[in-house]
């Protein structure tokens, strides 16, 4: 089927970080399979996620159809492009629908990119897993491919303004080897191990990272445990609990 909304999205996309001078290091695209269904699986640090994991898949001819929230599908921009791209409104409130949807996908041959956290980490770390990509996975009969993406969240992140100037800014991205997601385990620990290996490739790309915060206000970005003065994970869960 033609793709008359996402190849110029993905088109246009490309444009724009080059105008940006983006310094874009991904590695391991080719751990998505070139064909048949797939759960892609990362972590979650910035609104723009999604479009960089999308470009991982870029180098295997393959187009991710992401679950995001279903009021980006209301905006009237945002929405019929999202609709267009084929990618999969969730309602937090009948998460059902969302869940039979991308199984339709999955076995339709579609890759189909899930972020387990639900929502953005603000602390730069990874939050817990919820089991639905490995549940997911296991119903399609299908594996689930680890990734994850660093330096995202210097571009556009939740409780700071974008950045979107020419800022020669670096992304790292780490794709890991498909983990199969085998009937006879627990959904449960399928989502741990898939955790670890995306802790291990977000570890992997922070090493990678080419750049540090130029002086004390550029901390932001980075996770306290590395020096940063972004929030701890335990102060995110109590502003989160208030």
């Amino acid at each position: 089927m033609a793709e008359l909304v996402y190849r110029p999205v993905v088109g246009f996309a490309q444009a724009l970080f080059k105008a940006w001078d983006l310094k874009i290091d991904c590695k391991g695209s080719e751990n998505i399979p070139r064909s048949g269904g797939a759960v892609l699986v990362s972590n979650h640090i910035s609104y723009l996620d999604f479009v960089f994991n999308g470009l991982a898949a870029l180098p295997q001819k393959r187009l991710v159809r992401f679950m995001a929230k279903e009021s980006v599908f209301r905006h009237r921009i945002s929405g019929p492009l999202m609709r267009g791209m084929k990618h999969i409104p969730v309602d937090r409130k009948q998460g059902e629908t969302a869940y039979a949807h991308a199984l339709e996908s999955l076995r339709a041959g579609e890759i189909v990119g899930v972020f387990p956290e639900a929502t953005i980490s603000p602390s730069f770390t990874l939050k817990s897993f919820k089991s639905g990509a490995a549940r997911m996975a296991q119903e399609a009969g299908v594996p689930l491919i680890p990734m994850a993406v660093w330096g995202t969240q210097r571009l556009w992140t939740k409780g700071h303004p974008r950045n979107f100037k020419r800022s020669h800014t670096p992304i790292t991205m780490r794709v890991g080897e498909a983990i199969e997601a085998s009937r006879d385990k627990y959904a449960g620990a399928i989502t741990r191990q898939v955790r670890e290996r995306v802790q291990e490739l977000l570890e992997a790309a922070q090493r990678a990272y080419p750049v540090r915060p130029k002086d004390a206000n550029d901390t932001w970005w980075m996770p306290a445990h590395l020096g940063g003065t972004a929030p701890t994970p335990e102060q995110v869960r109590e502003a989160e609990a208030r």
